[in-house]
């Protein structure tokens, strides 16, 4: 099944907070997801530039931290959303505004955008999406071994339906890996890139992986 960008916000079997996005795509699948200190970007491999002449929101920052939040996302709202949290402004609100602000993508298929964010320690995560037909923010007890997740296709609502009840990964790279082809997310095609947040002691373990 395709369901287009992944995000996903959950809690490993060890009580780790995580947030996870994965760059599935039929049309630009010559991306890999970067790291960069403090941020994680999509961009197009090397010889591959041009894509961008085609289709300008291929690229953005799709991981970013604000305070004790990590916000991941499939396209250029991750970065008001990241401003807004690091205000002092309410996750819920933040991602509400951001999200309106950019609104979905005026591309040949009106492309949802779509935001995962968790806190370091707290027992809470969110999911959020804005289509051509709705704007919807939801907010998710987190439970051990347990993974929401939204997609920008098929599965494009958080309505709690969509969940890996088996999730687990030991570390952030493991996470990477896993929402490209662990659990439910193996049942999903065209993997391209990956990248995850797994919260630690001070700040988060950052990982991105290369299909």
């Amino acid at each position: 099944m395709y369901l287009g960008r992944i995000v996903a916000v959950g809690r490993t079997q060890a009580g780790r907070n995580i947030v996870m996005y994965r760059v599935s795509s039929r049309s630009f699948p010559n991306r890999e997801a970067v790291l960069n200190k403090d941020r994680v970007a999509v961009l197009p491999r090397a010889g591959f530039e041009a894509d961008l002449k085609r289709n300008p929101y291929i690229t953005y920052n799709c991981l970013r931290f604000a305070r004790e939040y990590a916000i991941a996302s499939n396209g250029s709202q991750t970065d008001p959303i990241a401003e807004k949290i690091a205000m002092g402004m309410p996750v819920r609100d933040a991602m509400a505004m951001g999200l309106l602000a950019m609104d979905y993508e005026k591309d040949s298929l009106d492309t949802p955008r779509i935001v995962s964010v968790c806190h370091r320690t707290e027992p809470t995560g969110f999911l959020g999406i804005v289509r051509k037909d709705a704007l919807l923010v939801r907010s998710f007890e987190l439970k051990n071994g347990t993974a929401y997740y939204l997609s920008t296709y098929e599965r494009n609502c958080p309505c709690g339906k969509f969940v890996d009840e088996a999730f687990d990964a030991v570390s952030a790279d493991a996470a990477a890996q896993y929402v490209v082809d662990g659990g439910v997310f193996a049942e999903f095609s065209n993997p391209v890139t990956s990248a995850a947040a797994l919260a630690a002691e001070a700040g988060y373990e950052i990982a991105t992986k290369v299909i």
